[in-house]
């Protein structure tokens, strides 16, 4: 490997440890209620599992007879001989595996990575027919990341405070190209029901509207899910 490819993963992983290798419990819990809701058994794979914390949390649901976990980062020592724990960075092609998934979860993940076309590429190759893609992501259409925008120049996420592990910003637009370029249909939409108000990110639409307030404007994350067309 030469210096500067040295670098770039040098530079890859700095940005994963900045990240903390974790997302919000509301993202988890909504992941977790389309599994239940879909059905999803079999196979499963935490694409981009940080430090382990949603690997465990599929662990605890005991629904799934296998668990892999992938990322750049090593496997925590708690989670050994428990899961298989890939090591690798992720804007790589992960070795193998073909058609092995019934099930890709990629939390938070898709916007540390430089290429989004190339991710669902791959998970589409690492799902078996008929195997489902779960891909969640900041979600740039809230009020919050759209005032963000208009005053800052950036969406909330995407600031310099987030940089270098945050670096693709996606709307659902981005999203469903994505995924279908990828061979996926177009993909159904989720939103976590919890966000921050502008200026205050503690205090959620929630708490100050009695619950009221869902959905695409009022919601930090988004999650976006699709089918392996199923061979004919």
């Amino acid at each position: 490997m030469g210096q500067t490819a040295t670098a770039l993963l040098e530079h890859r992983a700095k940005a994963a440890e900045l990240s903390k290798g974790t997302s919000g419990n509301a993202i988890y819990a909504l992941i977790e209620r389309v599994i239940a809701e879909r059905a999803l058994t079999g196979r499963i794979l935490d694409y981009g599992a940080g430090v382990g914390y949603f690997t465990r949390r599929l662990l605890a649901l005991e629904r799934f007879h296998s668990i892999s976990a992938a990322d750049i980062m090593g496997a925590p020592r708690d989670l050994s001989g428990k899961v298989e724990w890939i090591e690798q960075d992720l804007n790589l092609s992960l070795p193998g595996r073909d058609g092995t998934f019934d099930v890709v979860v990629a939390p938070e993940v898709i916007e540390h990575l430089e290429n989004p076309r190339f991710v669902l590429r791959d998970i589409f190759r690492l799902l078996r027919p008929g195997g489902s893609a779960i891909v969640t992501t900041p979600n740039n259409e809230s009020w919050r990341s759209l005032i963000a925008l208009l005053v800052r120049g950036h969406f909330t996420e995407f600031g310099d405070s987030h940089y270098p592990a945050h670096i693709t910003a996606l709307l659902r637009k981005d999203l469903s190209r994505i995924f279908q370029e990828a061979s996926f249909p177009a993909p159904d939409f989720y939103f976590t029901n919890s966000g921050g108000i502008p200026g205050r990110p503690l205090v959620k639409w929630q708490q100050i509207s009695l619950g009221l307030l869902k959905g695409r404007r009022f919601s930090d994350n988004i999650l976006a899910i699709a089918d392996k067309p199923a061979r004919p």
